[in-house]
């Protein structure tokens, strides 16, 4: 920020509204200080309630920074990003730019009900289907149903106390055409949550995480008449996958993304793995393009979301939904590894330290974060590059923060063997085959990766334990591995409730 104020001498003194993984990372920042409940701040990790309520009360000066934009919501509030996505499409179809108009079928068919009730009843005549029915208001999957009559809707209408459209609804819905061939692996479904750092919208400046995770259904895929309403088969959430019969975390209810692009690139090669990867983060600029001209851009804010993409049999990546506050909780060491390290990552590029000048550009890499826009596409290494759909994606490929914290795992396991509790070097071992890019076996280790998608996040190390059935979208019998814990190690352990 040319011109602005720095900020005083002194540590960075910083708050937060929330006690989990963020807590943990910016009580290590060395040279950061948690201030007073009510005193001042230069950093404030804040809740959506703050931002909403508090944010355009207070006068920020020029060094302080929050964790979210002020109309967020045109991104993460279901309904608005379905408006946004709509607008942005009609207005390149007006423009007679049909190819980038059909660049935005991403989205399932959808409905905002009451609103565009009638609507919905007339596509649903048409076409019929199957339905999932979505509280935009929710989060971790309460409220969702399917259905494939309009009976269930009638049902659903009496008991929410429906009312004609000119009065106050008691809860907005969509109603969107379920996705009926989702990829499964196991003969399971699952989804990807993905992280994507917007640092500012005016330019639009967005990073990608490379490494994020899928999360698995614990009941094998079924789109059986019975099979409608049971949430453990369509629905990936853990806080809903925990309540399943015979739940287990031991057996692998999450994948690191890497160990999905290696399975990927086993069974389908390199080129159409690379294809569906650079199509997923073509999805989530087009979404942020889509919402950049409704955005309250603030020099005081940047917000970290996380993407929940779904993968059909094609291996066509189709969005669910965006969250503004994707979960921090972690469940176990794995999963806190993995978000601790993104979220140092991220304060790292907000550099409340001011290591940048002021007039320098934003690093094309900061540990696990690549930048992929910059006011236009940005391809690996910084060059720029002519369209968001040229450009290899990186996402599930080697991460050097896994690496840094593969290092940290070495360090501590190294001086526990020295203070004689360690058996003989038995926990430093331990310590390299249980961390995430190192060690030997399992999908996400190996020599695998590289540090550019022509590999496809390939390499030999991972491929064992690799096909654990299910192909294509087929109902996985082809193999013996019927859990997807049988699958690639690294994802064994990480699970969390989403």
């Amino acid at each position: 920020m040319s011109g602005a104020r720095p900020r005083p001498p002194g540590p960075i003194l910083w708050r937060s509204s929330l006690k989990n993984t963020i807590y943990d990372v910016l009580k290590a920042r060395k040279r950061w200080q948690e201030c007073e409940p009510d005193g001042d701040w230069d950093f404030f990790w804040a809740d959506k309630g703050w931002i909403h309520h508090e944010l355009d009360k207070v006068h920020l000066s020029d060094w302080q920074r929050v964790n979210h934009f002020p109309n967020h919501y045109e991104l993460t509030r279901k309904d608005l990003l379905l408006k946004n996505l709509k607008r942005t499409k009609r207005q390149l179809e007006r423009e007679d730019r049909a190819s980038e108009a059909a660049d935005y079928a991403f989205f399932p068919t959808t409905y905002v009900l009451p609103a565009e009730y009638r609507m919905f009843v007339e596509e649903f005549k048409r076409r019929g289907g199957t339905w999932i029915m979505k509280p935009i208001g929710r989060a971790q999957g309460q409220g969702i149903f399917l259905f494939n009559k309009l009976s269930q809707i009638s049902e659903w209408r009496r008991d929410h106390t429906w009312k004609p459209e000119d009065e106050e609804q008691a809860e907005t819905y969509l109603a969107q055409r379920y996705v009926d061939n989702p990829y499964l692996v196991g003969g399971k479904k699952f989804d990807l949550r993905i992280y994507a750092l917007v640092m500012g919208y005016s330019p639009l400046r967005i990073y990608l995480y490379r490494s994020g995770f899928a999360r698995f259904t614990n009941a094998r895929f079924s789109m059986r008449k019975e099979d409608i309403g049971n949430t453990f088969v369509h629905l990936t959430n853990v806080a809903i996958q925990k309540h399943a019969p015979g739940f287990d975390r031991s057996k692998g209810m999450k994948w690191p993304i890497r160990s999905l692009r290696l399975y990927l690139s086993t069974w389908h090669g390199a080129d159409a793995t690379n294809e569906l990867f650079g199509a997923i983060q073509a999805l989530i600029v087009r979404t942020l393009l889509a919402v950049q001209p409704a955005m309250i851009q603030d020099r005081h804010c940047f917000e970290l979301y996380g993407y929940d993409i779904l993968i059909d049999s094609s291996l066509k990546p189709w969005l669910l939904e965006v969250n503004a506050s994707p979960s921090l909780s972690a469940s176990d060491k794995a999963d806190w590894t993995l978000k601790f390290g993104m979220l140092n990552d991220m304060l790292d590029l907000v550099d409340m330290e001011g290591r940048r000048e002021a007039a320098a550009k934003l690093p094309p890499r900061q540990g696990g974060f690549d930048l992929i826009w910059d006011g236009a596409p940005v391809a690996p290494g910084g060059a720029p590059g002519e369209r968001p759909t040229s450009l290899p994606s990186v996402l599930g490929c080697f991460n050097p923060s896994d690496r840094t914290q593969a290092r940290r795992r070495l360090a501590d396991a190294l001086a526990e063997d020295a203070g004689g509790g360690g058996g003989g070097g038995a926990r430093w071992r331990r310590a390299l085959v249980g961390g995430a890019g190192v060690g030997a076996g399992g999908g996400d280790a190996g020599g695998g990766g590289g540090d550019a998608a022509g590999g496809g996040g390939g390499g030999s190390g991972g491929s064992s334990g690799g096909r654990g059935g299910g192909g294509s979208g087929g109902s996985g019998s082809s193999s013996s591995q019927d859990r997807v814990g049988a699958l690639p190690a690294g994802g064994r352990d990480q699970a969390q409730d989403v």
